[in-house]
């Protein structure tokens, strides 16, 4: 890989961090707020980080 690649690579990992952090915190806060509706709020958080995954795997490999 040449050095703009990795570059990219790296910022794609560090923006896909910071998502999964703020949607983990996001997730507890309401939690917090509402403990009855604790399955619909994870249920929510685990589908949005699986697709913000997805999004970031699919743009490491196209950025190769």
């Amino acid at each position: 890989m040449e050095i703009p690649a990795l570059v990219g690579a790296g910022l794609i990992v560090i923006g896909a961090g910071i998502g999964l952090g703020k949607i983990g915190g996001s997730a507890m806060e309401a939690i917090a707020r509402q403990p009855d509706a604790t399955g619909k709020i994870q249920t929510a958080m685990i589908i949005i980080a699986a697709l913000l995954e997805g999004l970031a795997f699919a743009a490491l490999i196209l950025g190769k």
